[in-house]
Order: structure tokens, then sequence, then C-alpha cells
């Protein structure tokens, strides 16, 4: 039950979606969009395996700041907005900003080797393909992109039929998991899918190699380079990176996250997923640090744009540098033109930004089992306030 974590968004994601979204309403102002969001939101968190859930709308243009939290902790206390959930691969966006933040410094290109950055023991045998070893042939920008052919230590087979780090999760939850135990792993148990540049994979063993790169070149350990460069000058002050350091601010507790009816946020072994998913914050946090990136404060414009150098991805979905891009329209062509651009997580977390509407998404369903549903709420809810006379005015 506990393999039901989905790293990678499916079509049939989409396909349901689809059969849903023909019982959308159309709202006919922006307060009764608010009123049809919420009605979502509460039927949502009426579902047996869904016991909490965040959902931040946010638009500075259409004067939207709408911020919900249902549910419960097991003990019965009531979730807040002050409670940080667990983001899973929305991380990825994270530390793709940190290497965009060097390149902008001069500090490295996004076309360079990764052999220029990483030591000899980490590169050796790093990829071999059809018996030739072609790890230094891997960039950086195949890295954020997926295209690098790494297997993924996380999701992927291993080659002698031992448990890979998902599975290893819930066999030994104690475990505090270092990078370079997920490097190894992925170099001695697997193998590599394709050379690099010849295809895309959603691999986690990718982002700890950029991560690892960040941490070479700024000479400082990642969490606190997220701390110093992204969280402070952001005013993140809830965010931090999971089991690794603290948040700016005192911040209440981790509220629950589950894997169909188990409930795993307690586990040290989530250490596992560092620069490719381990970072906790609130809804929150990730508008801010969206509307900071799409307002060119985090990085510029020009660099932004490049990290939206888009690749397919699977059905509606496209890839760019630590960034996903879903169409509506490639879902269902009565929807509206409208595109999000951000990240989304095994978990049911998601961080949206829709361009064509100036509206903010963050949030999350916290359970593996409603990754689909996450897509499907924001999608409703952006069709519901797009298709208001407020918005249309």
């Amino acid at each position: 039950m506990y393999l039901s974590i989905l790293h990678k968004s499916k079509q049939s994601l989409f396909l349901l979606a689809l059969l849903m979204l023909t019982h959308c309403s159309s709202p006919t102002d922006i307060s009764e969009a608010k009123t049809e969001t919420e009605k979502l939101l509460q039927k949502e968190i009426k579902k047996e395996n869904v016991h909490n859930l965040f959902f931040n709308v946010y638009s500075p243009s259409l004067e939207i700041d709408w911020k919900y939290n249902y549910g419960k902790f097991k003990n019965g206390e009531a979730v807040t907005a002050a409670n940080p959930f667990y983001t899973a691969s929305i991380g990825k966006t994270f530390t793709a900003i940190a290497i965009a933040i060097l390149v902008e410094e001069k500090r490295l290109k996004f076309e360079d080797k990764i052999s220029n950055y990483l030591p000899e023991e980490i590169m050796l045998k790093l990829h071999v393909f059809d018996g030739k070893d072609i790890s230094k042939e891997i960039t950086i920008e195949q890295l954020l992109q997926h295209t690098s052919g790494l297997p993924d230590y996380f999701e992927g087979e291993t080659t002698d039929g031992s448990p890979n780090v998902m599975e290893q999760l819930f066999t030994d939850q104690n475990k505090h998991w270092e990078p370079l135990e997920t490097i190894a792993l992925a170099k001695e148990k697997m193998k590599p899918l394709f050379e690099p540049g010849n295809g895309y994979n959603y691999t986690d063993t990718e982002y700890v190699l950029l991560g690892l790169i960040i941490e070479e070149v700024s000479k400082t350990p990642l969490h606190e380079f997220f701390r110093d460069r992204i969280f402070e000058p952001v005013n993140m002050v809830h965010t931090s990176m999971h089991l690794r350091s603290s948040p700016l601010k005192k911040t209440s507790r981790l509220s629950e996250i589950y894997v169909d009816d188990f409930e795993a946020s307690s586990m040290k072994s989530l250490s596992a997923d560092w620069a490719g998913g381990g970072l906790i914050s609130t809804a929150s946090d990730l508008i801010k640090f969206q509307h900071a990136l799409f307002s060119g404060q985090l990085i510029s414009v020009e660099t932004l744009k490049t990290m939206q150098n888009w690749i397919p991805e699977t059905y509606a979905m496209e890839y760019g540098f630590g960034l996903r891009k879903i169409a509506f329209r490639k879902l269902f062509p009565t929807l509206p033109d409208l595109t999000l651009v951000g990240h989304s997580g095994s978990t049911g977390s998601f961080m949206y930004y829709c361009p064509e509407m100036d509206v903010y998404l963050a949030g999350t369903l916290n359970q593996t089992d409603e990754v689909k549903n996450s897509v499907v709420l924001m999608v409703k809810i952006l069709s519901g306030i797009y298709n208001t006379k407020d918005f249309d005015s």
C-alpha cells in the first residue's frame, strides 16, 4: 500500500479530472466563486482518507486572499494555518531557484558539466550506459529537467531485487538518510535508462546531485543556503528543511501526512528527500515564495524565462528547470485557455501560479491517495473564478 506514493504524474490523474470537471458549476461573481471554493474543500475534508487540508488562493490584481484549513490531528486537535506541512517535491523548485541564483552570480552556468563541481568519488561510474562510463557528459540543466538518464533512487528498480529507498522508508522508519547514501544506492543498485539528453525520467537522484553542487559552489550547507538566500529575503518564517533545520520563527507542529491509512509525519526516514523535496512550509509562505519568484524578486525575468524551456512530461504536462506546466486546454478543449506553472508533490501538495489570471495557489491534501484531486480542485477553482463576470470585466 505504501508504494502508492507518487513522484510522477500519471495520465489517469487527468482522465479522472475530466470526468469530475463535467460537473463544475459556474459562479457569477467572485464572492460566489469563493462560496463554491469553500463547498469544494468542505466536501474534500469529509472524505474518510483526508484528515487535514490547507488551501490558499491569492491574487493581488483580483483582490483575492482566501485561506482555508480544515481537519484535525489524531488527538482531536484542530489544524490551523500555523501548522506547516510536508511539501514533498515542491522542494525541487527551491533547489532549482538556488541553482539559478548561482547562475546569476556567474558562479556556474546551466550548461556546465556537473563534473566541474562534483568530486571524482561521486562522478565515477555515476552513469554507465552500454558498458561505457559517460558520467562526465551530464550537465546541470539535464539534472534540472530530468533528462540525464540517471535512475531514481526513490522508486527505481534495483538490479538485485533489493528494496529501493521508497520501500526502506517504511521498513526502517528511524533511519536518517545522508545525501551520499542515496547516490551510492543509485550507482550500486540501479542502471541508467538512457544517454544524457536522450529522454525524460523524473528522478530525485538528479536533485540530490544539484543539492551537492549548491553546497560545493556556495561552501554552505543546503539548508543554510535556502535560509539565507530564499527564506529570509522572502520572509518565509515558517519554512525549513525537515529534520535538518528550524524555521526562522517559532512554528507550530507539523501537520500529519497520510499514506493511505498510515500516518507518516514522524518518520525520520523522510530525510531521504533532502534537495528533491525535504522542506516543510505553510501555504502562506509558499504564496510569498511564488509571488517573489514571478515578480522578479528572487531571480531576473530573463533567467525565469530560461527555466521555462518546456519539454513534454506526460498528458497535458510539461517540465522545465524545476518547474512544471499544466495546460487546461490539453486536459479538455472546453476548459479556459489557462496554464499553471509551479510544482506539486506526492503528498497531495501543490504550489502553482496562473499567469493568465494572476492567481497563486498553494496547499496540500496531506494524503498520497489524493494527488489527482489536488489538481482537480485547482482546475475547478480557477475555472470558477475565470467564468465570473468580475474577472471578465
